[in-house]
Parts: C-alpha cells; sequence; structure tokens
C-alpha cells in the first residue's frame, strides 16, 4: 500500500505587536494521521529576498508495504513547558521571559510551551539590542550566530510540544509565505517527535541590508508508526543588518529558506 504525507518545513516569528496576550495556550482537538518515508525538498537561494522566496516544503512519500502498518494516535494535546521540562527549570525561563518582554500581556506562562516563552524572550532581547540597551541574561547575543541556531531548535521544539502557531511564525510574521498555519499543522499529523542537531556554524554572508546565516543540521524524526526518518541539510536564518528605525521582528532571526534531503536512518 502506498502512504504519503507532506512535512512543510514552515513557521516562525515574533510578532511586531509587542502586546501578544492572544498568543497562549491553544488546545487542538483534531489531527489526521499516517507514515511517510521519502523526500525531495525544494530549495531556494540564500540570496534571494525573502518576499520573492518560494515557500519550501520536504514532500514526504512511504515506499510499498504488503499491508498497512498499524499507527498509533498522536495526541493533539499542547505539551507545557512544565511537562517538557519540569517546574523548577520553566519558573526559571517564566522569569527571564518577564524581565524582558514589554508585551502588556506577554506568553510567559509555564502552561504555555517552553518554545513560545523562548520566543518572547529571543523576540525582547533583540528589540533592546537593535536600540543599543543590552539586557543582561540575554543569551546567546542577539545578533550572534548561536541566536541564529536557536531559531532552528525552537522550531521543533514548537513542534514536538505540538504548538504549530508558534512554529510556523518562525518563518516570520505572518508564518510560512504561501502556506496557511491549517495546512502546516496537518503536515506533521503523522509526525510523533523530531529532534534536530545543529552542526558547525560559520560566519554568514550580509547583502540588501540583511544577514543571511546559514545552520546546517540534521533532523531525525519518529512517525506514528515508529518508523524512523533522517534529513540533512541547511536552514538558512535572516535578520536586518542595519537597525536605524527597524522593528522587533526585523530585528530578530528567522527562517528565510531550507533545504533538506532524506539520507539513511541511523
Amino acid at each position: 500500500m502506498m502512504t504519503s504525507m507532506f512535512v512543510c518545513l514552515a513557521l516562525a516569528g515574533c510578532g511586531a505587536d509587542p502586546d501578544r496576550s492572544n498568543q497562549t495556550t491553544v488546545a487542538r482537538d483534531t489531527e489526521t494521521t499516517a507514515p511517510a518515508a521519502e523526500s525531495s525538498p525544494a530549495s531556494t537561494p540564500a540570496s534571494t529576498p525573502a518576499s520573492t522566496r518560494a515557500p519550501t516544503k520536504v514532500a514526504l512519500t512511504s515506499g510499498p508495504s504488503s499491508k498497512p502498518v498499524a499507527s498509533t494516535p498522536i495526541s493533539s494535546e499542547l505539551l507545557s513547558c512544565n511537562a517538557e521540562i519540569g517546574e523548577a527549570a520553566a519558573a526559571k525561563r517564566v522569569a527571564m521571559c518577564r524581565d524582558v518582554s514589554p508585551a502588556t500581556h506577554p506568553p510567559c506562562n509555564a502552561v504555555n510551551s517552553c518554545a513560545i516563552i523562548e520566543d518572547e524572550i529571543a523576540r525582547s532581547c533583540a528589540l533592546f539590542d537593535g536600540r543599543g540597551t543590552p539586557i543582561a541574561g540575554c543569551e546567546p547575543a542577539p545578533k550572534s550566530m548561536e541566536a541564529a541556531a536557536a531559531v532552528v531548535r525552537r522550531y521543533y521544539s514548537a513542534i514536538n510540544a505540538r504548538d504549530y502557531a508558534t512554529a510556523w511564525t518562525q518563518w516570520g510574521d505572518e508564518g510560512r509565505p504561501g502556506q496557511t498555519l491549517a495546512a502546516f499543522e496537518a503536515g506533521f499529523a503523522h509526525t510523533r517527535s523530531t529532534r534536530v542537531t545543529i552542526g558547525a556554524l560559520q560566519p554568514g554572508d550580509g547583502g540588501a541590508g540583511s544577514i543571511y546565516q546559514p545552520v546546517p543540521v540534521t533532523v531525525d524524526a519518529t512517525l506514528d508508526d515508529g518508523t524512523q526518518q533522517r534529513f540533512r541539510g541547511t536552514y538558512v536564518v535572516r535578520r536586518v543588518n542595519d537597525v536605524d528605525g527597524a522593528s522587533a521582528s526585523q530585528l530578530r532571526w528567522h527562517i528565510g529558506s531550507a533545504q533538506l534531503k532524506r539520507i539513511p536512518a541511523a
């Protein structure tokens, strides 16, 4: 039997509006399911302006099987930061979030995913850094390669927590260009978990007022039927170079493009 799914490598971001009270925990009741296997990703040149880049999607298609593969339904419930890293560690992240966030109602609450809390910290640190006022505790430094790589880590952290809205906005304020949030979420219906390993970082390139930072990755995914998949490739993460007049969303890193290729699982 031939089954298929689409893993859409999309979404990231932080809202330009400092009031993020609408970005709190959202329970998801519905989710579809299906195994997968082989990828043929589209690529986008890192030098292409973000506004003209084509959306990147990795299409996964399984090989033939003699019988249907039974799969265990994946919970659609959002994984809270408390549940992910424990109450003590979550409380520290929440405290840092509240210390740095200028938002009236920031998403600094341990019942939210760790990803959205970390996203608010990164957004706030980048905003104040761009104004020449670094904040103690903002690590890694907002302009650093490590801060760029943290976007990719946060992206997969959000996917694992089933916080697809936060994952989706890692591509920018409006999410991944050319794809709705619902389509993005559906693409991970059969993905039980993912793990990203960041490779050695090299200095990125600047151009047209922006900095482009390549982030090499190896991504291991487990599907709902237990199938293991591995992908290797590069994300290109982007931010503005000139801080004068830049908004919070422009000052922080966001995913600009991705190119991943399926390789044999370990």
